[in-house]
């Protein structure tokens, strides 16, 4: 491949990698193609893209969009899928699903994962993974917790006002 060629694709992998906060590293190699083509719809349905990539123009991307690849471990040898996600925690859950319970098939399997500016290295990382609540996720049970005592305050005013026109009105029958 032309250095051309190779500094497009960068480029292209760049451009790409900037669209998505989550990434994940695997091992998706013995997959035949009817898995494959499964596992690609799984992640259209989601808002996953899956691609496969070089892991030398891989590791250039990463270096210029600034993350540091040495805390990638290992992961960056021999064949790499890479997972593209805004919801940090949605390619683990596929994963975790598309692997269930290792009848069908042992792949993919997680080599690494970059998500919210930290890094996850090796397999036994996807459950903690499939259990980190996404962004969207903590910002609803933030807005929950913030309703709480309002809506408890709101409430005890009704029928505290329900109360006191009631006992007002008792006060002034009884003269």
């Amino acid at each position: 491949m032309r250095k051309e060629d190779k500094s497009l694709l960068i480029t292209k992998i760049e451009d790409t990698l900037k669209l998505y906060s989550a990434y994940y590293l695997t091992d998706a190699q013995g997959l035949n193609a009817e898995q494959v083509s499964d596992l690609r719809r799984k992640c259209s349905k989601q808002d996953i893209k899956m691609l496969v990539v070089k892991n030398t123009l891989l590791k250039k991307a990463f270096e210029n969009l600034g993350i540091d690849v040495s805390q990638f471990g290992n992961s960056l040898k021999l064949n790499t899928a890479l997972f593209l996600s805004n919801t940090g925690n949605a390619p683990a859950k596929l994963i975790k699903d598309f692997v269930g319970n290792g009848k069908v098939t042992q792949k993919p399997v997680l080599k690494a994962a970059y998500v919210e500016e930290c890094f996850y290295v090796g397999a036994e990382q996807l459950d903690v993974l499939a259990t980190i609540k996404s962004k969207n996720e903590l910002i609803g049970e933030i807005v929950g917790l913030l309703q709480s005592p309002a809506k408890n305050v709101v409430s005890a005013l009704q029928s505290g006002g329900n109360k006191l026109s009631g006992i007002v009105k008792t006060l002034s029958e009884r003269e």
